[in-house]
């Protein structure tokens, strides 16, 4: 009886975890298809995670729609957690181990917030339009040492963004799905749009890293941006709408692979 309650519970946060992955790509691809149709002038804008849940929610059954993806990305969350707590993947406890939970923790933060954000938009709350990223960096800086913590952020964040580029260069990735019914020409097209949203999403983080060791330096928590700040930093450089246009199909594309890793992730959850 126990193992059967314990195998109910398992598959459903097995489903939910998947429900989670497509809402996540859901968000990303909004973010993208917004900015390459910015970048190659024919409308959009320029915006982050929340502004694609303010998009999503503008739509006919907006708001219904709006609450399937925030449980769905309240799913992704409750997997973040129990991969970072009972560790059913055996990370372990050394180094690296530790390391691969923390950032399962601090992933699982980051969507409880946009998760947050969808239901204050949903509830008609002006708390989503305020910059989460800005004010804790500035409590940050105001700790002892804060330049110094804000700076290591930076460099974590940066980390981050390298090891997306690992992901998508070695195919580390293909380890967690199972392809194996598919033919080689469909895991060919995976693979080459997995390894483009991996690599567009590693160009942000790199990006946002900057910019946080850049509010460090300056001891300005103003510097600090995010996926919108990103975007809009490279329509700003030369050949902008080329860079953000390829940014932003990167980000679609990204969007594409959370949905790959809902259909084909092999999901351990307990």
């Amino acid at each position: 009886m126990t193992q059967q309650l314990i195998h109910h519970h398992s598959l459903w946060i097995e489903r939910l975890a998947r429900f989670g992955y497509i809402s996540k790509g859901i968000v990303y691809a909004i973010v993208g298809l917004l900015a390459a149709q910015a970048a190659f002038s024919s409308g959009g804008k320029i915006t982050d995670t929340k502004g694609a849940l303010r998009e999503i929610v503008n739509q006919p059954f907006g708001e219904f729609l709006l609450a399937l993806v925030a449980i769905g990305l309240i799913g992704y969350v409750i997997l973040r957690f129990v991969q970072a707590i009972n560790d059913p993947e055996n990370k372990g406890t050394d180094a690296k181990g530790l390391v691969q939970r923390v950032g399962y923790v601090i992933n699982g933060l980051i969507y409880a917030g946009i998760a947050l954000s969808a239901v204050q938009i949903i509830l008609g709350s002006n708390s989503g339009n305020s910059n989460s990223r800005q004010d804790w960096t500035a409590r940050l800086l105001s700790q002892p040492f804060g330049q110094w913590l804000v700076g290591a952020a930076g460099a974590f964040v940066i980390g981050l963004g390298f090891y997306q580029f690992y992901q998508a260069f070695s195919s580390q990735f293909r380890r967690n799905l199972n392809l194996n019914e598919l033919d080689d020409s469909e895991r060919k097209l995976v693979m080459g749009i997995s390894r483009f949203g991996l690599v567009a999403r590693g160009i942000v983080f790199c990006i946002t890293g900057w910019f946080l060791i850049q509010a460090a330096t300056q001891s300005d928590a103003s510097q600090a941006g995010g996926l919108g700040e990103v975007l809009q930093t490279l329509a700003q450089q030369p050949l902008g709408p080329w860079l953000l246009g390829i940014v932003a199909l990167g980000l679609i594309a990204y969007g594409v692979y959370m949905v790959i890793q809902a259909r084909y992730r092999q999901v351990v959850t307990r």
